[in-house]
């Protein structure tokens, strides 16, 4: 093989476009750590990404969709927001597509700052999941790992055992996102991992909001001055169960 060249370049363009599963994704990234090569070529479509974004035209829609789409939303006005407008794409085209679909529109109208919130956040939790990068403080008790944080952080991250509701608690590690040290803590599921990145988040109390990138299903809310980012290749209504459960109150 010519030093010049990978052989697992022409699947770099796959993971980057989030079509590859998720155990696919995770050795292609593992791979792009260790070769400068791949590492070259994801920054080359990281910076050809942006560059589309910052000076692609835009061209308005034909006005007979334009008519039916606002026909549409009209008849979704009784429940106004995103939230109604994604539901009703799920009843348009229902099953996985429609799932997809929803997701994926709810990423897109995110604000730019929190889509490549949502990269990092899925490029970190495919780092953790090659060995030995999944924790800093491996410990199933709670009362050990919130301890850990003390003085590694500026703030005080909630730690929950969801063991009685089939997420038990695997640890948890120092990360770094969006500019800032953040806890993050790491729950399984049946062999899939959870990774949940808390930090502190000025205003007030945010409903859960879902998004899928590269294979992976996100749920971000805002809870008790926290935001909270769950991420895992778990099916997304497990991933909901695991955010249903830790917003519950503690018993």
């Amino acid at each position: 093989m010519s030093p010049e060249h990978c052989d697992k370049v022409l699947l770099l363009q796959a993971e980057f476009d989030g079509e590859l599963d998720a155990a696919a994704a995770a050795e292609i990234a593992e791979h792009r750590a260790l070769c400068p090569i791949c590492r070259a070529s994801w920054a080359e479509l990281r910076r050809v990404r942006e560059a589309v974004r910052e000076t692609a035209s835009y061209h308005s829609a034909p006005a007979s969709l334009r008519a039916a789409v606002t026909a549409r939303l009209a008849a979704a006005a009784a429940e106004p927001g995103l939230r109604r407008l994604v539901r009703w794409w799920r009843e348009a085209l229902s099953g996985v597509a429609g799932a997809a679909l929803a997701a994926a529109i709810l990423l897109a109208l995110w604000p730019s700052g929190r889509q490549g919130l949502v990269e990092a956040i899925v490029d970190d939790h495919v780092r953790a999941l090659q060995p030995g990068h999944l924790v800093d403080v491996a410990s199933s008790n709670r009362h050990t790992v919130k301890p850990w944080f003390a003085g590694r952080l500026d703030f005080a991250p909630p730690v929950k055992d969801l063991a009685a509701e089939g997420y038990p608690l695997l640890g948890g590690r120092l990360d770094y996102l969006g500019g800032r040290a953040v806890a993050a803590l790491a729950y399984v599921h049946g062999g899939h991992r959870i990774d949940l990145f808390v930090w502190p988040q000025a205003g007030g109390e945010e409903a859960p909001q879902t998004a899928e990138r590269h294979g992976y299903n996100i749920v971000h809310w805002r809870q008790d001055g926290m935001a909270l980012w769950a991420v895992s290749d778990l099916e997304p209504d497990l991933l909901r169960a695991f955010v249903r459960d830790w917003r519950a109150p503690s018993k």
